[in-house]
């Protein structure tokens, strides 16, 4: 059975850290990085890219609708 691939896009300086996208993906794809926007805020980052199965959680819950989503 082949799994779909997805491709997770982050708008870095509309992310502020509050971690809803890190806690919704379901194969922990996302990670709050270690640098920060021009807001002073850490932004999320795909940390394993290649585990993304474009399900659109994290976009879902974005508050601040910065994350984009693509399946291959």
């Amino acid at each position: 059975m082949l799994m779909a691939k997805g491709r997770v896009e982050i708008n870095a300086e509309a992310c502020k850290s509050c971690q809803y996208c890190v806690i919704s993906c379901p194969k922990k794809v996302l990670v709050i990085g270690e640098n920060v926007n021009s807001k002073g805020y850490p932004y999320s980052v795909a940390a394993t890219p290649e585990a993304c199965i474009g399900c659109a959680m994290c976009a879902q819950m974005c508050p601040e609708d910065c994350i984009e989503v693509w399946r291959d």
